[in-house]
């Protein structure tokens, strides 16, 4: 039997973690329930386990016990090499409106981007490393992550020692990520190189004088100056960014006034820059901040600027790429993987782990049944469905990965 077949004979208990999961989600970096879910599902493995102080996260080391090349007899056990897996646990401050036996429980709040997938897939890829430990001449590193979804979770985990569980720093490190609406269900997609833009945040603030809305000339209106730095922000990009470049700059949250007649003496707005090289990032950030103050100041306002750096740029090393494509073309036939042309300017907090050790993060087109991937509301949408049948390619795929890559390092 392949490791797909091992895979596919955990089916029903990878459908029951996804649906308890989905039930249940929960935000940002504390976890409880997530948590507890994931060390269930982990229990009676043979597993080091310990969790998060910062966060409610749950790192697991799995030793195996075969040995070759460096990690042979009398080898010393920091000279085995590893492999880390990472899934993220957070879920969204989305309203469910997708019509599924197993639908959120909690209100306001919804796993839209299909974190319960992740965490599913590498608790499979834990049983079936697990069940060829024996053989396995090195030791995997399962890193289940809380706060992705903008609080930073990774850089948490990194800071408490998640690359390094296993005694010494990880060798190569992978993730997946489902897509609802990017590639057909069970098809796998990665690129060498930047995978998903840098992504930081511009916060403006302008300060004027509030008045009558009869009276604008006795006051000093920053609602008009506000409109023209939410417009004029994009001929602003694509003047400093070239024309074979990316630069986004995307506002989603204006706030100003309280009544249609009162001209209120402040207006604020954030936006979300990307952008996948450092060096356009640093261009657009000090152009937009000088437009935004040169706005006010010809409005005659005052403004407060903050760009916030976020995630840098996820870079998919390129010899892992090859790795990894020729690896995942070996487990599914080469017809289910195929390379992505360019970037995506969605953002990952895995950029930080692939910052420190070489890696690859691929995208598993997950369309629900009956859906055409190619209309299907994207993720984070409040339709967003994955469907359940990709489980077992998920954690076939991440578990292929381990073993493969334990045995190429450890010649």
């Amino acid at each position: 039997m392949t490791v797909a077949d091992d895979a596919l004979a955990l089916t029903d208990d990878l459908v029951r973690l996804r649906h308890a999961l989905h039930r249940h989600p929960e935000i940002g970096l504390h976890l409880p329930r997530t948590q507890q879910t994931v060390l269930e599902a982990l229990a009676g493995l043979d597993l080091e386990i310990t969790t998060g102080d910062a966060l409610s996260s749950v790192t697991a080391v799995l030793r195996g016990g075969g040995t070759a090349g460096r990690s042979g007899p009398g080898a010393h056990p920091g000279q085995r090499p590893v492999v880390l897996l990472r899934a993220d646990m957070d879920a969204l401050p989305v309203t469910e409106e997708l019509d599924v036996g197993y639908r959120s429980e909690v209100d306001g709040v919804m796993h839209a981007c299909g974190h319960d997938l992740h965490v599913t897939s590498l608790v499979g890829a834990a049983h079936l490393l697990s069940a060829q430990r024996d053989s396995l001449p090195g030791d995997v590193v399962l890193m289940f992550q809380p706060g992705e979804e903008g609080f930073d979770g990774a850089g948490h985990m990194i800071a408490e020692g998640v690359l390094d569980a296993a005694g010494r720093r990880a060798d190569a490190a992978y993730a997946l990520h489902v897509m609802s609406s990017l590639a057909p269900r069970g098809h796998v997609v990665s690129r060498p190189g930047p995978m998903l833009s840098a992504s930081d945040g511009l916060f403006v603030t302008l300060h004027g004088r509030g008045g009558h809305g009869s009276a604008p000339h006795n006051a000093a209106d920053p609602v008009p100056a506000l409109g023209e730095i939410v417009l004029g922000a994009q001929a602003v990009a694509t003047r400093v960014v070239g024309p074979f470049q990316t630069g986004l700059v995307t506002f989603g949250h204006l706030k100003a006034g309280t009544r249609r007649n009162v001209i209120p003496s402040t207006a604020y707005a954030e936006a979300t820059i990307r952008t996948v090289d450092p060096a356009v990032r640093e261009r657009l950030r000090d152009a937009l901040v000088r437009y935004c103050e040169g706005v006010a100041a010809a409005h005659g306002l005052t403004a407060e600027v903050r760009f916030e750096p976020e995630y840098p740029v996820t870079v998919n090393d390129a010899a892992e790429y090859d790795f990894v494509a020729a690896t995942l073309g070996e487990l599914f036939g080469p017809d289910r993987f195929s390379p992505m042309p360019d970037p995506i300017a969605g953002a990952e907090d895995f950029s930080r782990v692939l910052a420190e050790v070489p890696g690859v993060m691929v995208f598993l087109g997950a369309a629900l049944e009956g859906r055409d991937w190619q209309t299907a509301p994207d993720n984070h949408s409040a339709l967003a469905g994955f469907d359940d049948s990709v489980l077992p390619d998920g954690a076939a795929l991440l578990a292929h990965l381990a073993e493969r890559r334990l045995d190429q390092l450890a010649r």
